[in-house]
């Protein structure tokens, strides 16, 4: 699923990540601090806000370099995301029909961080109903399963990143 919005028009500060909100994601995008965002995005197995966007980003800049300058912990990054993907039914249904709705107000968090903690209190934080909190995991999974021809090429191409990437093709396989 093509989905066409770029990194500055992401509003990452109202999305959730492992810790704190993801105000820090764009600067770590640029600088290629992949073992950083790895832990922003996915923790214990489970996945954030952030979570998608990061990927969808990563692979559009990892498609227009070509697959080239790969780092290990850029392949580190997908591995630990499609590893909390493992097990899960990721079969179509219950996310959000077009995942550009995901940054819409209705599952942003608000512009002030200040009452953060008492909204994970609550029994349903903001765009953590069933269905956004689904779509996380559904559309990470959908980006990273489209970029399967890209990761190949990797594979073949860099024998440094071989053992690894393969690890996640195999995880990425189709059940």
């Amino acid at each position: 699923m093509a989905v066409n919005i770029s990194v500055e028009h992401i509003p990452w500060q109202r999305l959730t990540a492992s810790y704190a909100r993801g105000g820090e994601i764009p600067g770590l995008l640029e600088r290629r601090n992949y073992r950083e965002l790895a832990n922003l995005i996915e923790h214990q197995s489970t996945l954030w806000q952030a979570t998608p966007w990061v990927i969808h980003v990563l692979l559009e800049q990892l498609r227009q370099r070509g697959a080239k300058n790969v780092e290990p912990d850029e392949i580190g990054l997908y591995l630990a995301v499609a590893s909390a993907l493992e097990g899960k039914p990721l079969d179509a249904g219950d996310q959000v029909d077009d995942p550009a709705q995901l940054l819409s107000e209705s599952y942003l968090w608000p512009e002030s961080d200040e009452e953060d903690e008492a909204a994970w209190e609550e029994e349903e934080p903001q765009g953590y109903d069933q269905a956004s909190f689904f779509s996380y995991y559904y559309y990470s999974y959908l980006w990273l399963r489209q970029a399967r021809p890209l990761l190949a090429a990797i594979r073949d191409n860099q024998p440094e990143h071989a053992e690894s990437v393969s690890r996640l093709l195999k995880l990425l396989q189709a059940e």
